[in-house]
């Protein structure tokens, strides 16, 4: 069995692009050999900086051979009275067996004749010569690059290209203009550490030839001991490092031979907010903050970074860190001292001159319609009291026009909490400001005060209302408004609240306000506009449920049916309860007890589809006729609807679904009588009157069991 070894040298690649490169080989790399019926033992995969390699074990020197089955003509064009005609003749010939290894055989269109013949396998040099080049350039990726006077394009120049079967050259190259990149066995160590050129004597050598001239090209090996030593530097310095798992693997892709240095800024500087600190270190710096405690947030005035360069000018390489971040900290301190010279509220005026969208004017007018937008919601959950949800409403963007966070734009909300205390504010208004911009992505935190959660969702709402007034519906994965992640956002909040919104109401008035001041620009009519954020709040609403590992997948397609209009509104109109009942039903599967009334509503549900009764209606009295009754078992099924009525109501009215679960279990043995007891009936009668009067005793049963959920989208346990 063979190693091959496959190495493309570039010059230092974008970090973001060695993670997506290296996953793009893992399934294409492993697929494309299968398709041409090679089986290694095992692919690994290496990245660097500097390099991308593939390390492919357990190949054998050639393809199996393969068995082929040709079809042919017809049979009836290929043999005439026995015997064959030119057509089976050029057939054979052209497939290279014997006229007499010709077989006919039947198929859906009539006898074909079909021919049998062996495929000799390739070498495996061979195929890997051919399937190389189309690994490289068949990468995906963001900033991809020509250079040269040629036309292959790859986020950074390739330099050079290893790729060997064991320690044999395989002849590829890569074609660029009149440049081309011949593969070889020469490599290049460490920029600084080792700049001379390393041979590949074997592919298994690889890792550790490479290792020798300080490249560690094992990228999870390469994360793991740069987290070593950042906790080890950290420890030095009697604190804690804060490790940002996206920093981590950002410096990961960075750095060919990691070495911690550690940093230390003036102390004076811990006088500034920490956010922007641990801003000005993470995002613009690539640095690891420290903390005193790892349950606190006091920093200490260090700071570790992790270089690419020798070991031995560590304290050259930490004085240049400390110079950078001095200056950094000091136009921070600048910005912050000269933010607090005013009031929040004074920068609303600039607000108008920062554009949120072309259509729908500035920022600040985008204030005024979260204003509107928070006193809707407060008036649905009956606040008395909304003064601070309104200053908050009001001050929520001020801070975007600080000098602060037009440096530090990842700051809005964290500043604007900062500023709002030094201005006198509440804390209320101070909280919600910065809580209204949560969540900020999956698994964040969610708003945890009223004001906080009501600005947040005003906010939201606005811009889902206007942007899809606009016709900017997204599309597939372009959603540059981030509208799936404002509506989810949404739906957590409410839900984490226990919020009881009525966001179709919401929707409704919303709306009304966007066609009343924006008829020159809106793209729907008023009526696709609720429609379209109907349905999108409803797909979203169905995702979070389907994410919820508390609820399986047909119990939540039974408490939103499919396309189902009505489910659709009573889910918007009251989102506690849509999730409440999907866990309800989770919980009854689980006891067992919808077992009791599952075959009955469900076969009740089945059938009721053949009337014409609607699926709200729930009194029998003025839909079900007693004098078209022919069997006891009728007039029992339909007193037992009757008594059902007040006892689905109060259970809908108080949100109280056993109390339903247990009356439809009640009148299940009555349901089970009038189909199979010694009165059953038969549903369908030939006379129209009495199989509809049958048709809705069954279709008020499904109309009672439809308070709880659509018992056709749920599947029977096994």
């Amino acid at each position: 069995m063979a190693t091959f070894l496959l190495e493309v040298g570039t010059e230092e690649l974008p970090a973001d692009f060695i993670d997506e490169a290296l996953e793009q080989w893992r399934s294409r790399i492993p697929q494309s050999l299968r398709d041409h019926y090679l089986n290694p033992e095992g692919v690994e995969f290496y990245g660097t900086p500097r390099r991308l390699a593939a390390l492919v074990r357990g190949l054998p020197q050639r393809q199996p051979d393969q068995e082929e089955e040709i079809k042919g003509p017809p049979a009836q064009a290929a043999f005439k009275d026995g015997k064959p005609t030119k057509a089976a003749v050029g057939f054979a010939q052209k497939q290279g067996v014997d006229l007499a290894s010709l077989e006919i055989r039947a198929t859906e269109k009539g006898d074909f004749v079909f021919a049998r013949r062996t495929v000799i396998g390739q070498p495996v040099a061979e195929i890997l010569t051919q399937l190389v080049p189309g690994w490289i350039t068949g990468l995906e990726g963001r900033r991809f690059m020509r250079w040269a006077d040629g036309d292959l394009k790859f986020p950074r120049p390739i330099r050079w290209l290893v790729t060997l079967l064991d320690s044999e050259i395989l002849p590829v190259s890569l074609v660029n203009g009149a440049q081309s990149c011949v593969s070889d066995r020469q490599s290049w160590g460490h920029r600084v550490l080792h700049p001379e050129p390393i041979q590949i004597t074997h592919a298994e050598a690889y890792v550790r030839l490479l290792d020798n001239a300080a490249v560690l090209v094992d990228v999870e090996k390469r994360q793991t001991l740069i987290q070593q030593q950042i906790q080890e530097a950290a420890e030095q310095i009697g604190g804690v490092a804060v490790i940002n798992p996206e920093l981590l693997r950002e410096v990961t892709n960075l750095v060919e031979f990691p070495t911690s240095v550690i940093g230390k800024f003036d102390a004076e500087f811990l006088e500034l907010p920490p956010a922007v600190i641990t801003t000005e270190m993470e995002s613009h710096q690539r640095y690891f903050p420290v903390l005193a405690q790892a349950d606190l947030t006091e920093l200490l005035p260090y700071f570790i970074t992790i270089s690419n360069g020798d070991p031995e000018k560590a304290a050259i390489i930490a004085t240049g860190n400390e110079r950078v971040i001095r200056a950094r900290l000091s136009d921070g301190k600048f910005f912050f001292d000269a933010d607090r010279t005013h009031p929040l509220e004074s920068y609303l005026p600039r607000l108008e001159t920062v554009t949120f969208q072309a259509d729908l004017g500035s920022v600040r007018a985008k204030v005024d319609r979260i204003c509107q937008v928070a006193k809707q919601i407060t008036t649905q959950l009956n606040v008395s009291d909304d003064k601070d949800i309104q200053r908050a409403a009001l001050l929520c963007k001020a801070d975007l026009v600080t000098q602060m966070v037009g440096e530090f734009p990842e700051l809005q909300g964290v500043m604007g909490e900062k500023y709002a205390r030094t201005s006198g504010e509440s804390e209320a208004v101070a909280t919600a400001i910065v809580e209204h911009y949560l969540p900020k992505g999956a698994g964040d935190k969610l708003p945890t005060t009223l004001p906080g959660q009501i600005v947040g969702l005003a906010d939201r709402l606005d811009t889902l209302v206007s942007i899809f007034g606009l016709g900017m519906v997204p599309t597939g994965s372009s959603d540059p408004f981030a509208l799936r992640r404002a509506a989810t956002a949404i739906v957590n909040i409410i839900w984490a609240a226990d919020l009881p919104l009525n966001l179709d109401q919401l929707i409704e008035q919303i709306t009304a306000d966007f066609a009343q001041n924006f008829a020159a620009v809106m793209k729907p009519s008023l009526e696709e506009l609720r429609q379209q954020l109907q349905d999108f709040f409803w797909q979203r609403i169905r995702t979070l449920l389907q994410e919820d590992r508390r609820v399986d997948y047909d119990l939540v397609n039974a408490v939103l049916g499919e396309n189902d209009q009505e489910y659709i509104e009573r889910a918007l109109k009251d989102l506690l309860d849509v999730r409440d009942r999907a866990l309800f039903l989770q919980t009854i599967r689980n006891d067992r007890s919808l077992e009791t009334i599952y075959e009955t509503v469900n076969r009740s549900s089945r059938l009721a589809t053949q009337g014409t009764l609607d699926t709200h209606s729930l009194d029998p009295t003025p839909l079900v006729r007693p004098a078209l009754f022919q069997q006891p078992s009728e007039q029992a099924f339909y007193d037992a609807l009757v008594q059902l009525v007040p006892q689905t109501q109060t259970a809908q009215a108080a949100r109280n679904y056993r109390t339903l679960v247990n009356a439809l279990a009640e009148i299940a043995p009555t349901v089970s009588n009038f189909f199979d007891g010694p009165q059953s009936v038969l549903v369908m009668d030939s006379d129209p009157d009495v199989r509809q009067n049958r048709l809705n005793l069954l279709g008020l049963l499904r109309n009672h069991a439809r308070v709880l959920a659509d018992f056709g989208a749920i599947v029977k346990s096994s």
